[in-house]
């Protein structure tokens, strides 16, 4: 190599490396015999951009400054994510059976070829700066955007007068492939894993279908989708969940696998008849997800330790309670894969079985059939159960089979709704258990919400606000120079300042003196105020505390947590 070599040449004319540095360069080419190439590469003398620069116009390749919006959307996903991702590639557009492409590294001439085998068009190279293809690939494979996508070219062939006839869209469902409405599905079911969402909403409104994502225990508006295709977005989706597509006037319930980033998700749909059409709930399972361990559901060592003290007595009855969503049936198979060892037999008996748990046996209660919650108790108490846990306590039948169970040598766990710890012994004793019987069988009661946390890549300390001080500790009891944490807002949790949530719990062990409380029929305030004296931590002190630790903020415990209550 001379120093007419087009790398140095481009040096040369560009000035983008010092004259003196160059001269090392070349003298170290000439006295090693190593590329000019490597040498710039091994020493990182020039930014990602520049080398990738002066490379493209040595051999003659256009340079780009490549952004998302120079893209076509459609072009881009005429090749496969993952061979976007593995050759940092991403087709811009096309044109008379010519492809341009850009490309990180556009000598690659394998890459080149297979995109074409792939393609079918004839690649045209054009360079681009590694990290701006990797944004670029990022902005238009994320799932949000794909769904756009189709919704786009579906709007633009509606627009075009191009709608198929009805039967041709009842066929188009059934198709599994690369058709609108499947990828549309797919997509839509993507992105909601991808948004770490736990249920989707599709809802009929006009003149467009509504899509919404349960994040966090919070819908979020996501895309609208044409009305013209509703009934077949709808049909797709009874087909994958093994429904009767026929029937449109009463409630379904079904089940399908979804396979996503290599792990499979269970999704529960169902589907509701409305004015406006059919709606459909899909409930997102991760199959694969391994999250029982209790040091990581229950993460404050003091709540963990009266957990541990509670599910340590061989026998007795334990109740959580909290509204619909609050995390009960995580913390309950939490409990139980810690109690769950060869020596024990352990049945639950839910409605549904939301997870399948090793070495348990599972129930599902199914009332068509005559399999109530009642029913399968009395069949597993013939089962010889060490531990029995119970979906949810609904009446007075299963209250009193559980009640027995706990005091003929069984550890029994269930749930109910009500606002607080103490509230769960009224409650069953308004289901008509003997206050004696309760008094002997209860070990504990547990309160339970959940609460979101902090995005950790944009939340930021602020000195607290006076009210903030106030809602926290009360009039009168300030801290000075109190600082709490409050996500902004970032690509990461979507703008919303939050990412996933955390446990807070009420725990209110059953001593002996209220043991006697509950079989001389005190009322909930005065157990509660027992609990406290015993050393209870009551929710809103758990969520104060949370917000201390910087975990969360004021705003969101007051959204989950009555803080009026002591």
């Amino acid at each position: 190599m001379n120093e007419r070599d087009p790398v140095i040449a481009v040096l040369s004319d560009e000035n983008v490396l010092d004259p003196a540095v160059l001269e090392s360069v070349l003298e170290r080419h000439r006295d090693t015999g190593d590329s000019v190439v490597s040498i710039l590469k091994r020493d990182n003398l020039l930014s990602e951009d520049e080398f990738t620069r002066i490379v493209a116009r040595a051999n003659g390749i256009d340079f780009v400054d490549l952004s998302a919006e120079k893209i076509d959307p459609m072009v881009a996903h005429l090749v496969a994510h993952d061979l976007a991702s593995r050759a940092n590639i991403i087709p811009m557009k096309h044109h008379e059976g010519s492809l341009l492409v850009a490309m990180g590294a556009p000598l690659d001439l394998a890459t080149r070829d297979e995109i074409e085998l792939k393609t079918g068009y004839r690649v045209v190279p054009v360079a681009a700066a590694p990290t701006a293809i990797e944004q670029a690939i990022q902005y238009h494979f994320d799932e949000a955007n794909v769904t756009k996508q189709v919704i786009a070219s579906m709007r633009l062939k509606e627009d075009a007068g191009a709608g198929a006839g009805e039967s041709d869209k009842h066929i188009r469902t059934l198709t599994a492939g690369d058709d609108p409405i499947s990828k549309l599905v797919a997509s839509i079911i993507k992105g909601a894993i991808a948004a770490r969402a736990s249920d989707i909403h599709i809802e009929p409104q006009w003149p467009d279908v509504r899509v919404r994502y349960r994040v966090d225990g919070t819908l979020r508006d996501t895309v609208r989708i044409p009305g013209s295709v509703q009934q077949e977005v709808v049909s797709h989706i009874k087909i994958m969940a093994d429904m009767d597509i026929s029937e449109r006037r009463i409630p379904q319930d079904g089940h399908m696998t979804f396979e996503y980033d290599n792990r499979e998700y269970d999704l529960r749909v169902s589907s509701l008849p409305s004015v406006g059409g059919e709606k459909m709930v899909l409930r997102i399972l991760d199959k694969t997800v391994q999250r029982w361990a209790l040091d990581k559901v229950v993460i404050s060592p003091e709540d963990n330790e009266r957990f541990r003290e509670l599910v340590a007595n061989p026998y007795g009855m334990i109740l959580l309670t909290g509204p619909t969503g609050s995390g009960k049936t995580t913390t309950l198979y939490s409990v139980l894969q810690l109690i769950n060892t060869p020596e024990r037999n352990i049945v639950t008996v839910e409605d549904p079985v939301e997870y399948c748990l090793k070495g348990i046996t599972q129930v599902q209660v199914k009332p068509v059939a005559g399999m109530t919650f009642p029913s399968a108790l009395r069949s597993i108490l013939r089962q010889d159960p060490d531990v029995i846990l119970i979906g949810e306590i609904r009446d007075h039948e299963t209250a009193e089979i559980a009640i027995g169970a706990a005091l003929t040598g069984h550890l029994v766990l269930s749930t109910l709704h009500t606002n607080d710890a103490a509230a769960a012994i009224s409650r069953l004793a308004n289901l008509g258990v003997s206050p004696f019987l309760l008094g002997s069988a209860l070990l504990g009661t547990v309160a339970q919400r959940l609460v979101r946390t902090c995005c950790p890549k944009c939340r930021q300390a602020n000195e607290a606000t006076e009210v903030e001080q106030i809602l926290l500790f009360g009039e009168g009891k300030h801290r000075s120079d109190l600082q709490l944490w409050r996500g902004t807002g970032c690509s990461y949790c979507f703008q919303t300042g939050y990412v996933g949530r955390k446990s807070v719990y009420e725990i209110l062990h059953v001593s002996q003196q209220i043991t006697r409380m509950i079989v001389d029929g005190a009322d909930d305030v005065t157990i509660k105020t027992q609990a406290v004296s015993e050393g209870m931590r009551t929710l809103r002190q758990a969520a104060v505390d949370m917000v201390l630790a910087g975990w969360t903020t004021v705003e969101e415990i007051m959204r989950v947590v009555d803080m009026d209550r002591g």
